[in-house]
């Protein structure tokens, strides 16, 4: 970047300017900073300053109300350091994006600088204004190029599948919505197969028509491209791009230039991309819009679904939430009549269900050689399928080979050295891994405590269950998708190609498979080992699991000419739980009715508001006893009347890669005052994370979902 300091202003010409910059959240800084500017210098540009001793990328923020600024506090216009270089051949981010921001980053307690500027492509904020023409006119041509391909193709009309009354039905209600002056949120309830891709799609037809801009969320970027190829092939010639992590610096910049010029029509995304700046943003499609994914798990903690309603809320825009399991949140504001449910309870077809059979796994017997892992039954179940030429998807949410090694003689386990974790054994690169850390290490001959040559894996992975079929069912084309199987580019889209092609007789995977995947040839399904979410300490853990049940499920039986023969099996030690037998009969409504009635007594979300202080440190003593300082300022605050403030306690995963990590808890009744009091404790927390020694970080997750 330029150097700033020598760049002078002329006085009659400049003004006080508000810039936000991203600073740290230990810096304390919470608003935008003050610098000295021309006069016509447009909010929503980027500009060139000096923060400190360094040369930054700053975005001008809105100036101040009158009535809130207080002259006391400000610095004499003669001590304010200059804007430099204006970025200004790139249109200003509007007034909506900003309003967006400024929302974000006071609900999520952050900087509104270091979130602005965070959710910009990174090689954005390091260009100068002729390194950012020239990135532009390269748009420019590539843009041409497109344009004139598209105009020598012929024509085609796309393959618009008909309609089902149902799905009819469910678009007139999204199209009135659209047309109301102040759209309330859509949530498009809709069983797996019963085609809600199909209405998102016919909802953007009707954006695009309008000359609007579509953002379309997904929650896992190897959604995206299935997804795209979806939209693509509906909307041939209009200008679909992608935003996620998964992009290169490059591509990332020229997707997100494209969006914030208006040039895409479709914005295409993971939760990062609820930030991306449209001009014409006319609809914003949120899909499988419980899932975990969408809540960013480390430094501004934000809810991209929630952002998503809020940003329709500014922007005067529909927004759809797509879900066969809505987010207990989600339906709660459906039966209170501030979101409209829109029901799709029929698949495509005419298709039935998968029929559930849960398989008490108190029948086996207990003796040597006998696997909890596939029963003689489901083994029976597989083969017949393999007879019949069918596809299985066998479902187990651990990869590696099994969760830990054991010594039998002086009960030595592969704990990490690191974690409050085992390290997981990799049969295939014969390797105890932490999926918590990363570190790694080859597999020891003999115990490392006693000498022991007979140590042997605990429990099962993927690995160990793909191995076990193999053996079980000679002849199976057998298939494993996870995270360790699909590490290298393209390998993920190879994978799913060979089961659409029926090149897999049984596929095995974790929850990667579990979401959005049409496996026309997948007759049935099993889940092997889903109790232990049952007695989980999270309260939201039962909804995860029925939710991650019922969208693994969902992939049988797609195809309605082998829909009524589909089956699901779980394999459990506890058949009469009532998640299990509201699954049996695919009943969300029964599920989350009595989900609601517990959160109601339990006194939980969505009946409360929740925010957590985490603080990690050196040591137990550091972690623990900043918290134990802030719970004293938090109580000592007039503002934590008819709070609950739960004292400091170990996470549940008390330490990670050598750090030591602890928990508080804040339980509210009214968010509002959950608002304002977080808001006056901040600046207790930067207080004391000054005086604390070894301390290493902290910060606060409003709306937590794990905890």
């Amino acid at each position: 970047m330029n150097t700033l300091g020598n760049q002078a202003l002329g006085a009659a010409s400049s003004c006080r300017v508000r810039v936000a910059v991203e600073a740290p959240q230990h810096s304390g800084l919470t608003g935008p900073l003050d610098y000295l500017g021309p006069q016509d210098l447009t909010p929503g540009t980027l500009v060139q300053v000096t923060l400190g001793s360094r040369d930054v990328m700053g975005l001008v923020w809105d100036p101040l109300p009158p009535g809130q600024v207080d002259e006391d506090d400000l610095l004499p216009e003669s001590e304010l350091r200059p804007v430099g270089e204006a970025l200004d051949a790139l249109p200003p981010l509007s007034s909506a994006w900003r309003r967006l921001l400024d929302f974000a980053a006071s609900y999520y307690q952050r900087s509104v600088g270091e979130l602005a500027l965070s959710v910009l492509p990174k090689t954005l904020r390091e260009l100068d204004g002729a390194q950012l023409q020239a990135r532009l006119k390269k748009l420019d041509k590539a843009d041409a190029a497109a344009a004139k391909a598209a105009a020598d193709a012929p024509l085609a009309e796309p393959a618009r599948p008909a309609l089902t009354a149902q799905q009819q039905r469910a678009l007139d209600a999204l199209s009135a919505e659209a047309a109301s002056a102040s759209p309330i949120p859509s949530l498009l309830w809709g069983l797996t197969g019963s085609g809600k891709t199909e209405i998102y799609l016919r909802a953007a037809e009707a954006a695009l028509e309008r000359g609007q801009q579509v953002l379309v969320l997904v929650p896992e970027i190897n959604l995206t491209p299935q997804l795209e190829a979806r939209f693509a092939e509906r909307f041939v010639g209009r200008s679909i791009v992608s935003l996620h992590s998964g992009l290169t610096p490059v591509r990332r910049l020229q997707n997100w230039l494209a969006a914030h010029l208006g040039r895409a029509q479709l914005v295409l995304g993971t939760r990062l991309a609820v930030f991306a700046s449209m001009p014409r943003l006319g609809l914003i499609v949120v899909d499988e819009e419980h899932d975990p994914s969408y809540k960013q798990q480390d430094g501004a903690r934000y809810s991209a679904r929630d952002l998503a309603v809020y940003r329709g809320h500014l922007e005067k825009i529909p927004v759809v939430l797509g879900s066969a399991t809505p987010s207990l949140e989600s339906w709660q504001h459906a039966l209170g009549g501030r979101y409209r449910r829109v029901d799709l309870t029929e698949r495509i077809g005419g298709g039935a269900l998968p029929q559930v059979r849960l398989f008490d796994m108190n029948r086996l017997e207990r003796k040597k050689g006998v696997t909890t892992a596939l029963s003689v039954p489901l083994l029976d179940a597989l083969r017949k399928r393999l007879e019949r030429g069918e596809q299985s998807l066998v479902f187990l949410n651990r990869r590696g080979y099994a969760p830990v090694l054991h010594c039998d003689q002086c009960n030595w386990k592969s704990d990490c050295p690191n974690c409050s974790a085992h390290q997981v054994f990799h049969k295939e690169d014969r390797t105890l891994r932490c999926h918590h850390c990363g570190v790694s290490q080859r597999v020891p001959r003999a115990c490392p405590s006693c000498g022991n040559p007979d140590i042997a894996p605990l429990g099962r992975g993927t690995e160990r269950l793909e191995e076990q079929l193999a053996a079980a069912l000679p002849g199976a084309r057998v298939a494993r998708i996870d995270a360790d199987t699909t590490k290298l580019k393209g390998s993920l889209e190879e994978q799913l190609a060979a089961v659409h092609e029926g090149e897999v007789d049984i596929l095995v995977g974790t929850q990667m498979i579990a979401k959005g995947h049409d496996f026309r040839r997948i007759t049935l399904v099993a889940a092997v080992n889903p109790d232990d979410a049952l007695f989980s300490s999270d309260f939201r853990a039962p909804e995860r699991l029925f939710s991650l049940l019922m969208q693994v499920g969902g992939r049988a039986g797609r195809d309605a000419a082998q829909a009524s023969t589909s089956e699901m099996w779980i394999q459990t030690w506890y058949p009469d739980h009532p998640l299990y037998q509201s699954l049996g009969q695919h009943d969300y409504e029964a599920f989350a009715g009595a989900l609601l009635r517990e959160r109601t007594t339990a006194n939980l979300p969505p009946f409360a508001h929740l925010a957590l202080v985490r603080a990690e440190g050196r040591t137990v003593e550091a972690a623990r006893d900043f918290l134990v300082a802030a719970e004293r300022a938090a109580r000592a605050l007039p503002l934590s009347l008819g709070l609950v403030i739960y004292p400091p306690v170990p996470m549940s995963m008390a330490r990670v890669a050598n750090v030591e990590r602890f928990q508080m808890l804040i339980e509210a009744g009214n968010r509002t005052q959950l608002q304002r009091f977080l808001r006056e404790w901040m600046q207790d927390l930067h207080a004391l994370k000054r005086r604390q020694k070894g301390l290493t970080r902290w910060a606060v997750d409003v709306d937590p979902l794990a905890i």
